[in-house]
């Protein structure tokens, strides 16, 4: 069984890698032996079809695990093709010093927690394969440090996928002001980690814009959608810079809360300055920017902002929002 997977995954390969256009799934299933052994042509009864298409899909997956860029292309008639791109599957030499390599090791510990942990051994193994000297452990280098990523949010993997694959996506989502969740229809950019939260940045169909939504708050199954991106994605940095301005990371001004003694640490942990008041209370002096009144309405009746007046009135209509239900 094994030889016969390898065997179908090789030809499925090859075949993408071969075309100069976008092959359907019906000319795969058509041009490869092995599917037409198990399921017969392309026309054949919807049972085999099903099962013709979890095995495709299947395969397509661990392709891309072994790293085969596949590319999903939808014709202008609506029809989804597919093709491996050789320029865009031939790798450069690839040397690393033992710096590098240690710095490779680190960030594959990284992701032991989440699911990305055996791709993670895996690139290090085909780094070793291409060269990588045999008297460098990436692991071992400092042993010492553990990073950790914690992922418990199951939006994560959906969502990374449909990053790569470059997927629209559609999910509920329960804004922090709202009682219910919304549908989202999302093109989805990059996942990025702030404060300990994951981050999605994207494109908001629906509402014709770029917008960033917390994982946590995304609530159901992450569901797949067809098509192309309508909007441009933009580069890494951008995307990065996106997210920390959505998440409050990027403050241009500050502002002074009153915080109940002995709650809201990750407020004073952000604190150019904080004050004793008595009775209970400390003035704080905090970073100002983008979701800063998001985030202060989660620690509830412990926090009263003093300045500036709009960020006081954002709180407030947030409260109100919430208490409506």
């Amino acid at each position: 069984m094994a030889i016969a997977k390898a065997e179908r995954l090789m030809n499925l390969a090859l075949c993408l890698l071969g075309t100069r256009r976008p092959l359907s799934k019906r000319e795969l299933r058509d041009s490869i032996e092995a599917y037409v052994e198990a399921f017969g042509p392309g026309n054949g009864a919807s049972g085999s079809d099903d099962s013709f298409n979890r095995m495709f899909e299947r395969d397509k997956d661990d392709l891309r695990e072994l790293g085969l860029v596949i590319e999903t292309v939808e014709s202008l008639d609506g029809e989804i093709g597919y093709m491996a791109r050789r320029d865009s599957n031939r790798l450069p030499p690839i040397t690393l010093d033992a710096e590098e390599a240690a710095a490779l090791g680190l960030a594959a510990k990284v992701w032991q927690q989440a699911r990305l942990a055996g791709a993670a051994s895996g690139a290090l193994q085909k780094l070793r394969a291409a060269g990588l000297p045999e008297d460098v452990d990436p692991y071992g280098s400092h042993g010492a440090l553990e990073p950790r990523i914690p992922v418990h949010e199951a939006a994560f993997e959906p969502l990374m996928l449909a990053c790569r694959d470059r997927r629209p996506v559609a999910f509920d989502y329960r804004k922090a002001t709202a009682a219910h969740p919304e549908q989202r229809h999302v093109e989805p950019w990059a996942l990025e980690c702030w404060r300990g939260h994951w981050y999605l940045a994207g494109w908001d169909r629906d509402r014709g814009a770029e917008r960033v939504f917390r994982l946590s708050r995304i609530t159901g199954k992450v569901r797949s959608r067809g098509g192309r991106y309508t909007a441009d994605v933009p580069d890494v940095v951008t995307v990065r810079e996106t997210v920390a301005s959505w998440a409050g990371e990027v403050a241009d001004r500050s502002a002074r809360i009153r915080l109940r003694a002995g709650a809201g640490y990750p407020l004073r942990a952000k604190a150019t300055s904080v004050r004793e008041l008595g009775d209970g209370w400390d003035e704080l002096e905090i970073p100002y920017g983008h979701g800063l009144d998001a985030w202060l309405v989660e620690f509830g009746p412990d926090v009263v902002v003093l300045e500036p007046a709009e960020l006081r009135a954002d709180v407030v209509d947030r409260l109100r929002a919430v208490a409506k239900g």
